[in-house]
């Protein structure tokens, strides 16, 4: 019995042995999450001459990217006329796109996108992103000094199908004004609108709305201009689309959610863009100039929008005190008319982003009104040159609004115009112009203003105060960075 059990501890030792070993040998082959990231390419127009494309980065992968650059040749003849939503770098005929600041990071299961118009009919080859193959396949080394024959991009002539009710979807032409009245009166969720280069005079209203997954695009190019000439005829007090009455406005968004706006012009008209009642709209590097009131309206709780990447100038040649660059909300006084949602204009959550706004703003650069909540106003430039003093228009952004993220704004003044401060904070109503929050701001203010950020108020803002951080900077001040306790 003894001789017979003897042996069981050293089998047992070496069973624990080899257990320890499967243990480490576990741990070192532990799976690491890690970001794995793709980039499809869709068409939204082509002419002629040359196209309209883009991008769309998507992080398949199981953990947060942060940061993609997206890069591939065009074949010689071929060339990137303009680009938004990245930043764009050129060696020979390889061109590479990195991310900006609102668009770099990527959640597991998120997109980006950027965009971009080709003169020349050759499409992109090779492209990689983050290193590796767009596609997410093996990785092949670009060849730039070997552009494929005449076979390997598509005809120009026939541009990928994109997909029904997807932002790539079917793509309506239009060159003259009158086509131009025709799609916006017929267009569809997931239809593209392409303007071709021209001047479109007339008045242009979109009522129909697009959906989450299948926005309505309006897209052209710079030369692609909208024009609108009236107003004219008589009109509600309460402005609503109505026969016989021209706004004036050079294009007018009425109940018309999920549209992107893109790349085109709008000038000499009365108002640029005015959106009415239309949620979720991304205005995405428009030129707005030479206007006679505001440039961009984010109006009747038009919620949920985006301003990006986009340039504004010359405002308010009729009245400058009302000449802002952009406005966003309406003022108690006008609720009766916009406050369509328990008596206010709840235009909250509007991003504006990366934005040139002036020289020859005459009213603020941005005026945020009381009674929106939760916006974020980064990476802008504000010139203030041509700041009229009309009407209190005498900073870059009138801050009545409530919980905005100010931030990454590069603002300057200079000759001619009036300016007092920077930044200016109001509270026309109980609540309004509080809860706000500066930082890594960098204000010039001319040797002519007082304060970088003006609290108006504190009192008024009791338990929401506003928040000026110490990574703000201030130059040319009378005054200085701030009138109340900085925070570090």
């Amino acid at each position: 019995m003894t001789a017979s059990t003897a042996p069981r501890p050293v089998l047992a030792a070496g069973l624990a042995t080899l257990l320890a070993g499967l243990t480490v040998l576990t741990a070192s082959t532990a799976y690491a999450a890690a970001p794995r990231l793709t980039a499809a390419y869709a068409e939204d127009s082509t002419w002629s001459t040359g196209y309209g494309g883009g991008y769309t980065i998507t992080n398949a992968g199981d953990a947060a990217a942060e940061g993609w650059t997206v890069e591939f040749d065009l074949p010689a003849g071929s060339r990137v006329t303009n680009s938004w939503s990245s930043v764009r770098s050129q060696t020979g005929q390889r061109y590479q796109f990195t991310n900006v600041a609102f668009n770099g990071d990527l959640a597991p299961g998120g997109s980006a996108d950027f965009g971009f118009n080709v003169s020349g009919l050759g499409r992109p080859v090779n492209c990689l992103v983050n290193g590796q193959p767009c596609t997410g396949g093996p990785t092949a080394p670009p060849s730039p000094t070997n552009p494929p024959g005449p076979s390997t991009p598509p005809s120009p002539t026939a541009p990928p199908s994109p997909t029904p009710g997807q932002p790539g979807g079917p793509t309506v032409p239009v060159a003259t004004a009158a086509q131009l009245r025709a799609a916006l009166a017929g267009a569809a969720p997931g239809q593209r609108i392409q303007l071709a280069p021209g001047t479109y005079r007339g008045s242009f209203v979109a009522q129909r709305p697009g959906t989450a997954a299948a926005p309505i695009v309006l897209t052209g190019p710079r030369e692609a201009v909208l024009v609108n000439d009236g107003p004219s005829g008589s009109g509600p007090s309460c402005p609503v689309p109505t026969a016989g009455w021209d706004s004036g406005y050079g294009l007018w968004l009425f109940e018309a959610a999920h549209w992107r706006l893109e790349g085109f012009t709008v000038a000499e008209s009365k108002k640029g863009i005015v959106l009415d009642n239309s949620p979720h709209v991304t205005i995405d590097n428009v030129y707005v100039h030479h206007v006679e009131d505001e440039a961009v309206h984010f109006r009747r709780s038009s919620s949920d929008g985006i301003l990006r990447n986009s340039r504004i100038e010359h405002t308010g040649l009729e009245q400058p005190g009302y000449g802002e660059a952009v406005y966003l909300g309406s003022a108690n006084s006008n609720w009766a008319c916009h406050g369509n949602t328990g008596g206010v204009d709840r235009s909250d959550r509007i991003q504006v982003i990366g934005n040139r706004l002036g020289p020859s703003v005459t009213a603020e650069h941005i005026d945020v009104k009381e009674g929106t909540v939760d916006g974020v106003i980064r990476g802008n430039t504000f010139d203030g040159r041509g700041l009229s003093g009309q009407n209190s228009a005498d900073s870059w952004v009138d801050m009545k609004g409530t919980g905005y993220v100010v931030e990454d704004n590069v603002g300057s003044y200079a000759p001619p115009g009036t300016f007092a401060n920077g930044y200016e904070t109001h509270n026309p109503v109980a609540g309004s112009g509080c809860g706000n929050v500066w930082r890594r701001n960098s204000s010039d203010l001319g040797g002519v203003g007082r304060w970088a950020i003006n609290v108006t108020s504190t009192s008024k803002c009791a338990g929401n105060l506003n928040v000026v951080y110490a990574s703000n900077t201030v130059s040319n001040a009378t005054g200085g960075l701030t009138n109340i306790a900085v925070t570090p």
